[in-house]
């Protein structure tokens, strides 16, 4: 029987909860919660001692849990995980019929039920990500659950709670197949190389998905493409395949040139008749603005937050000037794709980053493709804040 705390909701957060924002903050609890245990069910009430709903405690970024039901009488047993799943791969069964595309999100956080938790699909083998050591404590009854119900050829799991904010260092490996890694996995038709048992990336983010069918459907043809923080090339692909004249990929990582190459590889490109750069994108801007490099397609994807031995980059407080340098080596006439998955501004705000980048280079600008998350990633209803990506193509006018 799990322990069982009372958390005391503040007045101003109690409607929020009552209507769906599934995040349990620091800021809305009233009364001491440091000495709950992770994984403890925590029951939420209002100053009148009101039932409001029901939650798990795990430390998580801003949040210190997540709702799971706003029923009093609802356990959360094996019964409880074995529905949320189940009905969370119901809603994926077009993915599932889907031969072109074999790589999916099954399960997304709160959006599903389950707020720190994610699951993957790669061609029938599940990742599962915990986000907290208290979901963690609920990985017998989640496993079970997606056991009974998906019936993996293999499963992986990614730790991502460790205190020290670093990867925790181990073998993924939990049931079934052990896979043979890179596994091929099919994404409208293209292919990509993914290892489940490599460390915190398995090779591509599956939320840009759509961004990289758009940029090879419409925007590739007879174009030169820069793919900038290119990670293991995966723009560079969706843009080779899509009749790019030449692509160039750049990526501080070492690594990102063997991931680059078999990227290439497996999509039957010759690589050798790509450009694939080990530098720092800084660098490469001022690299690329010494040599009159222009490019007709440029790809920004940073991080959240890098820091280098020399610099820090932010996305709130640095993607004007990135979007500044871009403009320096984009063809009049060009398009920019510009992306961040930070979590911590809505598409209004990005957008303006974006404005003040081309008023101070006295340019003008048409946005003619925007995307957030794709439709696998589902979000709680009503929490837009929860939509974290932020894409927009922009046609660079002069």
């Amino acid at each position: 029987m799990r322990y069982t705390a009372k958390l005391k909701v503040k007045p101003k957060s109690v409607k929020d909860i009552t209507n769906g924002y599934p995040l349990i903050s620091k800021d809305a609890i009233e009364n001491d919660e440091e000495k709950i245990e992770e994984g403890s069910l925590v029951q939420l009430v209002d100053s009148s001692n009101n039932y409001i709903a029901t939650g798990y405690y795990g430390i998580q970024n801003k949040g210190i849990g997540w709702v799971l039901s706003r029923k009093e009488k609802e356990k959360i047993d094996q019964t409880f995980f074995a529905k949320r799943v189940r009905e969370a791969v119901e809603k994926r069964a077009k993915f599932y019929a889907t031969e072109d595309t074999t790589a999916f999100r099954v399960f997304n956080g709160a959006g599903d039920g389950i707020g720190g938790l994610t699951i993957e699909f790669f061609a029938g083998f599940y990742v599962v990500n915990w986000y907290s050591e208290g979901i963690y404590s609920f990985r017998e009854e989640i496993y079970q659950a997606l056991n009974d119900t998906a019936d993996p050829r293999g499963v992986y799991e990614k730790l991502r709670f460790d205190k020290n904010g670093q990867y925790v260092d181990q073998d993924d490996y939990v049931s079934g197949e052990k896979g043979e890694f890179p596994l091929i996995v099919s994404e409208n038709g293209m292919s990509y190389a993914v290892d489940l048992n490599d460390g915190a990336m398995s090779g591509i983010f599956l939320d840009q998905r759509n961004v990289r069918k758009a940029l090879r459907d419409r925007y590739s043809e007879g174009k030169t493409v820069l793919n900038t923080f290119s990670y293991t090339g995966a723009f560079s692909v969706s843009a080779a395949l899509g009749g790019a004249t030449e692509t160039t990929s750049v990526d501080l990582a070492k690594r990102s040139l063997p991931k680059t190459i078999e990227q290439f590889a497996v999509n039957g490109i010759d690589y050798e008749s790509q450009d694939i750069k080990v530098m720092n994108v800084f660098d490469y801007f001022r690299y690329a603005e010494r040599h009159a490099l222009k490019f007709d397609v440029v790809v920004l994807d940073p991080p959240s937050f890098a820091r280098t031995k020399k610099k820090t980059f932010s996305t709130s407080k640095d993607y004007t000037k990135l979007v500044k340098n871009t403009l320096k080596i984009t063809s009049d006439g060009g398009l920019i794709v510009a992306s961040t998955n930070t979590a911590s501004f809505n598409m209004k705000k990005f957008k303006t980053f974006i404005d003040k980048a081309f008023k101070e280079m006295n340019k003008r600008y048409e946005i003619v493709e925007e995307h957030q998350l794709p439709e696998d990633f589902t979000v709680p209803h009503n929490f837009p804040e929860f939509n974290y990506l932020k894409v927009v193509f922009i046609k660079v006018l002069n």
